[in-house]
């Protein structure tokens, strides 16, 4: 029932903002071809458990089936819940500063398989745990640490989220694809992959 009912969720949403930005920003955080008839922006945060949820069991068969096969670009946008998750905007952080050493994907990957070890944690030690997930997935720990306190880093995070919240998003994760804004994650790709196939079929007619 919780599927079906995210499924029929997706709704037009005349005069609602995509959240896309300049391509050149949203580089570092996207996969797939940039020439994909379909883009999907996710809007989500780290210490989100429906993102990981998602990130973990969903995500892999739609990276298989719709953006590794050239029909759908996957563009991450972020949307830290900072009044519920303590760590959101630091771990957004952490990733956008992996992204700047091309590491965003990886580090994102680690960041939702291990959120239940930092998530818990205090300040200082989630930042180090963070910063050790992204060294792990491959960016450089001092280019690391020089980044996160940088200004400029937060505040296109903050730009993010205000671009999400414009499209109409108010939860994590949510999903808005070519015009339409879906909200919640499927526990299956099922509901997501009828979306994804019905989009492009129109979009390739």
């Amino acid at each position: 029932m919780k599927t079906l009912l995210l499924y029929l969720t997706l709704i037009v949403a005349r005069g609602v903002q995509s959240p896309a930005q300049n391509p050149d920003r949203l580089a570092q955080r996207s996969k797939g071809k940039a020439t994909a008839p379909v883009t999907v922006y996710e809007m989500a945060d780290f210490q989100c458990p429906a993102c990981r949820m998602f990130t973990t069991t969903v995500l892999p068969a739609l990276d298989s089936e719709f953006i590794r096969t050239g029909k759908v670009r996957w563009v991450f946008i972020n949307l830290p819940l900072t009044s519920i998750h303590a760590h959101a905007m630091l771990a957004a952080q952490v990733a956008m500063c992996a992204g700047r050493q091309g590491r965003f994907w990886p580090t994102h990957d680690a960041f939702y398989q291990h959120q239940d070890d930092w998530a818990k944690l205090a300040d200082a030690p989630a930042r180090a745990a963070l910063v050790a997930l992204a060294q792990h997935a491959g960016a450089d720990r001092a280019k690391l640490q020089a980044c996160i306190d940088d200004p400029a880093v937060r505040n296109a995070i903050e730009q993010d989220a205000a671009h999400a919240q414009r499209s109409g998003a108010h939860a994590t994760p949510s999903f808005y694809i070519e015009g339409g804004l879906l909200e919640g994650a499927p526990y299956t790709p099922d509901p997501m992959r009828r979306v994804l196939d019905s989009i492009y079929a129109a979009k390739t007619r």
